[in-house]
């Protein structure tokens, strides 16, 4: 009964983990394409966002497979979030430019 708040934490702090991976993704990918050395973004991006999410998958799971269950259950909503935020976008951009 006691691991039901901390899982509910875990939960969080995958969404906080994805919301960082995917939106320096995002950053990233814009920054990337607008400069003169893309590869050198994209690569150094990928290290950090890489590094930094399974730095907290681990330390967040503490060894124990619930915790990481929970964690990385909060990390694919944050990236289902992200992916229909994108898509909201896009489409909005999309009937701007047709106006």
């Amino acid at each position: 009964m006691n691991d039901v708040p901390i899982l509910a934490l875990m939960v969080v702090a995958g969404l906080c983990l994805g919301a960082f991976f995917f939106g320096g993704l995002w950053w990233s990918t814009r920054m990337g394409l607008a400069s003169t050395r893309p590869a050198l973004w994209f690569a150094g991006s990928f290290l950090v966002r890489s590094g930094v999410t399974l730095a907290g998958f681990y330390f967040l799971s503490g060894a124990r497979w619930e915790r990481l269950t929970a964690c990385l259950a909060g990390f694919l909503v944050a990236r289902i979030l992200g992916t229909r935020l994108s898509h909201r976008r896009g489409r909005e951009a999309d009937h701007a430019s047709e106006s």
